[in-house]
């Protein structure tokens, strides 16, 4: 089944929403996540205006980060491929 519906919605013309589907959500996503992570890691800290603190996360979170972004861009491509051709 899971090869009928590929071969259906993943030809080769249009695998080009996929990947340009695929290539924003990482963009975007890597913006987003890393503003979320600060939020997240400086919401108890009462010495910042409006708890503003910016850094750069670290290797152990960039490999989080990256597994659920890489997930999501897959799922964001598969969607947007899938619902572009109905």
């Amino acid at each position: 089944m899971i090869d009928l519906i590929f071969k259906k919605y993943f030809t080769f013309e249009k695998i080009h929403i996929f990947v340009f589907s695929f290539l924003v959500f990482i963009v975007l996503n890597i913006i987003e996540n890393v503003i979320h992570y600060n939020i997240g890691k400086y919401h108890n800290t009462n010495d910042r205006i409006a708890n503003f603190h910016f850094t750069n996360p670290s290797n152990k979170d960039w490999i989080r980060i990256s597994v659920i972004m890489v997930i999501f861009a897959v799922l964001q491509g598969v969607f947007t491929s899938y619902f572009s051709v109905c």
